[in-house]
């Protein structure tokens, strides 16, 4: 099973450091600051062996600089639709990321939406999917489309159930809310709100977890189940052709009624 250790940033950023089955190198997902990074590296005792940039906000490439500042030759792997700061190689679908210090392998998939260009990275049943998807909910649309953005997420949705997902932000207590509003009656959201509160207070991430969990409450990924469809449509006011519309109103209803 991949070890996979999060490194906390800003407010409510992880910055992933993916762990080789070989030795003590690590990738490091999404750097936003390179303080943490260098921090964990220290105490832990760990070599960085690469960096993968799932998308160009600067959240998530700020600390590429500063990381490179102490180890010159840390190769940067990152979106060629984007402009990525230091990036050695520009990867887009279906390109694989070999690396070799870690004896891991990743495929790299396509998944625009929350920015044009963004990416994510398959393999070893995990995928780091940057802020495509987040527990229980999805990223804004920013230079994306809401078309775009539903067919990653239904792509992501059509995994196994047992891979396990890791993004980029502790959003999960506030996209669990709006879950609860889509669904009031799902059993399984209220569970998951109090496993959430359980893990933050013992300081525990709950940006990751198993796809499984996300198909039971995130409102993003059921947009053909009847309950999720019909709170949609009341919102809407009309009848909705469709998930892709289904997921558009809900998206549209987070941005300008919840958050």
């Amino acid at each position: 099973m991949l070890r996979v250790q999060a490194v906390p940033a800003f407010t409510d950023n992880y910055i992933w450091l993916i762990h080789g089955s070989r030795n003590k190198s690590v990738a490091i997902v999404d750097p936003g600051d390179h303080e943490p990074v260098l921090r964990a590296l220290e105490r832990d005792g760990l070599q960085p062996a690469a960096v993968l940039i799932t998308h160009r906000h600067g959240d998530h490439v700020g600390g590429i600089r500063g990381l490179r500042a102490r180890y010159p030759d840390l190769p940067v792997f990152g979106p060629a639709r984007e402009s990525i700061p230091d990036r050695s190689r520009a990867l887009q679908e279906g390109d694989v990321v070999e690396l070799v210090e870690l004896g891991l392998r990743f495929t790299v998939w396509d998944v625009p939406g929350h920015t044009a260009g963004h990416i994510a990275y398959l393999g070893h049943g995990a995928l780091f999917c940057g802020d495509t998807l987040f527990a229980a909910g999805c990223g804004r649309v920013f230079d994306g489309t809401l078309a775009d953005l539903y067919r990653s997420l239904a792509r992501i949705a059509a995994l196994p159930a047992d891979i396990l997902f890791y993004c980029a932000h502790e959003y999960t207590l506030d996209n669990l809310g709006f879950a609860r509003w889509v669904e009031p009656d799902n059993p399984a959201i209220e569970a998951r709100l109090a496993l959430t509160h359980q893990a933050l207070d013992e300081g525990r991430p709950t940006a990751c977890g198993p796809l499984s969990e996300e198909l039971a409450t995130n409102p993003f990924l059921r947009v053909s189940v009847p309950s999720v469809m019909r709170a949609a449509q009341a919102k809407a006011g009309h009848r909705l052709d469709g998930p892709a519309e289904v997921f558009a109103v809900l998206r549209t209803w987070k941005d300008t009624e919840y958050d």
